[in-house]
């Protein structure tokens, strides 16, 4: 298969803040994506985030994916799970019978169908045999009353699905009319009416620990300090004790937790903590954000970059959005955190030898037509970096659960 679209996605919230799923969309550069693209898309990503051994490896998450009425039969729609699919059509294809009759057997079978460029007056039971989903399109700057039209339409056999949702007070409104899920750059704003900010006491430690890592301190000076807090020696415990660790025996001991984990390790785990540790009003789809943009960050560099450099594209990936999980400025944050000269001019201004693949990364989560470029000028192909972007979501899963 010869790649020349790059994946993007976007994350769909739930009314509680959580992601349930991700769209996943061609980019080309802002050219028209061809049909024939499109069908590729899903054997694409049935071919890479379900596994053989390991089945779904996307956990809970269901995929959005662009769709055209020959994909109704494409034999890589089989290799999805249905209960984890969903296929996002135009209502106007619906006039062909054999559309009709095509997506009609792929919902017999479990795979939702979301219905796009629907008028308010045309959402009826009738749509029942043929939709899931429901696509609202908002226009305009009164989100709320077009959502109150929508949700006075709304069906019970149907899910209503709201974009662009682009604001919290937005998001607000159409959660309490009703509508499950939300598209829009909400997992990049700020929540209004949020006090939280700087470190709580959590956060303090495990920067604390952060340091002592980077300094290589000893192994009981960890120790004493992990002993603080319960709740993280708990957790680190339950890491060592898991069954993706594979220990292959119970771990008691903080001391020997540490040992068997190693630094590197370590200070990756507590990268992770320090985002999960937040208690701002937004952190959950932040949270897994961050995550994602750290490996994929990584991922994207790990060819070109010495392997020892894999620990710092990872912190700059999930770091670049602490300013937002602790409610700081960039600049604040990076006085409290000790991090590399590379790692903080990429957090900075996207620059050095880390910042070209940070800036990649967040492309890929904001549908940005520059992620052709900026793959080009880093040398990566289509190929390449979209297995990454689909190993990054698999591997977020597998962490934040």
């Amino acid at each position: 298969m010869h790649h020349k679209n790059y994946i993007v996605r976007e994350p769909l919230l739930d009314p509680a803040q959580r992601v349930i799923g991700y769209e996943l969309l061609w980019q080309q550069g802002g050219q028209p994506v061809l049909d024939a693209d499109l069908e590729e898309l899903v054997g694409f990503v049935a071919a890479h985030v379900q596994h053989e051994e390991h089945g779904w490896l996307l956990r809970d998450k269901v995929l959005f994916l662009d769709a055209v009425p020959a994909m109704l039969s494409t034999d890589a729609l089989f290799a999805l799970p249905p209960e984890r699919t969903v296929l996002s059509l135009q209502a106007r294809h619906l006039i062909d019978p054999d559309t009709r009759a095509a997506v009609q057997a792929v919902r017999a079978g479990g795979v939702g169908i979301s219905l796009r460029g629907l008028d308010v007056g045309n959402i009826s039971k009738a749509l029942a045999p043929y939709a899931s989903h429901v696509e609202m399109r908002f226009a305009g700057i009164n989100v709320a009353e077009q959502a109150r039209t929508y949700a006075a339409a709304k069906q019970s056999a149907l899910r209503m699905i709201g974009r662009p949702v682009s604001n919290w007070i937005d998001y607000d409104a159409c959660a309490a009319l009703g509508l499950e899920a939300f598209v829009g750059k909400l997992h990049l704003t700020p929540r209004p009416g949020n006090p939280v900010k700087g470190l709580n006491p959590t956060q303090a430690i495990i920067l604390q620990l952060m340091q002592m890592v980077q300094e290589n301190e000893d192994i009981p000076k960890l120790e004493g300090l992990l002993k603080r807090d319960p709740a993280l020696t708990y957790k680190l415990l339950r890491n060592i004790n898991s069954a993706g660790f594979g220990a292959g025996r119970e771990v008691q001991s903080i001391r020997q937790a540490i040992a068997l984990m190693g630094y590197a390790p370590l200070y990756r785990w507590l990268t992770l903590l320090l985002a999960s540790a937040s208690t701002s009003g937004y952190s959950p789809v932040l949270m897994e954000t961050a995550v994602v943009r750290g490996r994929l960050t990584e991922l994207l560099g790990q060819q070109a970059l010495a392997k020892g450099e894999a620990e710092n594209l990872f912190v700059a990936g999930m770091f670049s959005l602490l300013d937002r999980l602790l409610g700081l400025p960039m600049k604040e944050v990076l006085d409290t955190v000790p991090l590399p000269a590379e790692v903080v001019r990429a957090l900075l201004a996207r620059d050095g030898l880390y910042g070209p693949y940070l800036a990649l990364a967040e492309a890929c989560e904001l549908s940005s037509n520059l992620v052709g470029s900026l793959a080009a000028a880093l040398d990566l192909s289509p190929l390449e970096v979209n297995k990454a972007h689909l190993s990054a979501l698999a591997w977020a899963q597998a962490v934040t659960q």
